[in-house]
């Protein structure tokens, strides 16, 4: 599983780029939750890890400086910002929002994506109808609200012995007026729902049917050059691309696209790791032609290893879904991912599963936090220990219980 040509699998230096899922906060999100949960972890297994400013040039980052097993090493961690374009793409107002609701189940269920999507996981497709049945609810008690004040006016207008159509007018523009500012209050308090931003999230892959928006394609391309003149630095051992969530689809065009350009063949070792992906939601769209493309020939490649972890315990990720093979585009020489379980049930306590099985969305950045009885996946070891990921996993045997059967009706890709 060495993927790095005549590299040591002996890490001292690595740079490591994390590319987030559909988030609008600020990166700094990520830079405490990997301070908080690392120093957790690094209490919990018995090591030594310590973050300082960031010593590169590029995106928001930090530096980690770690002692594992006797060993020392450095990295740098680079947050791939594409948050901006996730604010950008919720700005619907209300009636907008319930646009894209229609017009996002309209794609999944016309397309037939929805029925096979179910095929594989009910929990992210679960967590697809809620924002849906969310919002319908909430339009349902403002309809409800404005009906009733509707009719507390009618009522009230009789005693004062006052009728008519202006009358009955007046009570439903205050009766609408009364429901439109009870939506207005459920948006404002999203955070607590994630009706809104859930909806934002499905829409936004949606919308184009599974094709990549030119902004998305040029913020790519620039995620694509910074990895690649990481790989021109040969005082590193490793370069770790990090994909979550909606970020593992993006990390999987981006690493395609550098491997058809041509890497160095002195360079660090290339790891890909993906966590918690949710690829066949747009790759079972009907234009996700590029992104089956770059499935179909990043699986392939020898320049990189590739893993992918999941857990049945995370209800917003296709857990154990090889994302290649359910896509429908594994070739007869497929390598990769490297799919297994970080098996939530196991490496968290029982105390501490049941502080957190009902908190989906906590469960969903579970990878990158710390375990309590921690196994084989820690994301600290990984992104800053001293082990590249290839040799890490090299003896790794995939979970039994992976789904790797193609499921999509579209297999189409585009051409090379």
């Amino acid at each position: 599983m060495d993927q790095s040509g005549s590299n040591p699998q002996q890490v001292r230096r690595r740079r490591v780029f994390y590319i987030p899922g559909y988030d609008p906060i600020h990166p700094r999100r990520y830079r405490e939750l990997y301070r908080k949960e690392g120093a957790a972890q690094a209490q919990i297994s018995g090591y030594s890890l310590t973050l300082a400013p960031k010593q590169t040039k590029g995106p928001y980052g930090w530096h980690v400086a770690a002692e594992m097993d006797g060993q020392r090493a450095e990295a740098d961690v680079e947050v791939l910002v594409w948050s901006d374009i996730v604010r950008g793409s919720m700005d619907a107002t209300i009636p907008g929002t319930y646009w894209q609701l229609v017009r996002t189940a309209w794609i999944y269920i016309s397309t037939g994506a929805l029925r096979r999507l179910m095929r594989l996981r009910k929990g992210p497709v679960i967590a697809a109808l809620y924002p849906v049945g969310m919002l319908l609810l909430q339009a349902l008690l403002a309809l409800l609200l404005a009906w009733g004040v509707a009719r507390a006016f009618g009522i009230l207008a009789g005693l004062l012995s006052l009728g008519g159509p202006l009358t009955t007018l007046l009570g439903w523009n205050l009766g609408l007026g009364a429901g439109y500012a009870l939506l207005r209050w459920f948006k404002r308090r999203d955070g607590k729902f994630f009706a809104y931003y859930l909806m934002h999230d499905y829409a936004h892959a949606a919308a184009t049917r599974g094709a990549i928006e030119p902004e998305m394609e040029a913020r790519m391309g620039q995620f694509r050059a910074l990895i690649a003149e990481a790989l021109q630095d040969k005082g590193l051992e490793e370069v770790l691309v990090v994909g979550h969530s909606s970020g593992a689809h993006l990390g999987v065009s981006v690493l395609a696209d550098l491997i058809r350009e041509g890497v160095p063949p002195e360079r660090p070792a290339l790891g890909f790791l993906t966590l918690g992906q949710v690829v066949p939601m747009v790759s079972f769209l009907p234009r996700a032609r590029r992104l089956r493309a770059d499935l179909k020939y990043l699986c392939q490649r020898e320049e990189l290893a590739w893993v992918d972890v999941t857990a049945p315990g995370d209800g917003c990720a296709f857990a154990l879904c090889d994302p290649v093979a359910v896509s429908g585009v594994a070739p007869e020489n497929k390598r990769w991912p490297l799919v297994f379980s970080a098996a939530f049930t196991q490496t968290l306590s029982p105390e501490r599963w049941q502080q957190l099985r009902w908190r989906f969305f906590r469960l969903h950045f579970q990878y990158l936090c710390a375990f309590d009885r921690p196994g084989d996946y820690d994301y600290f070891r990984i992104t800053a220990g001293p082990l590249t990921l290839a040799e890490r996993y090299k003896n790794r045997k995939p979970s039994r219980s992976r789904i790797d059967v193609p499921v999509s009706k579209f297999t189409s890709v585009a051409a090379e």
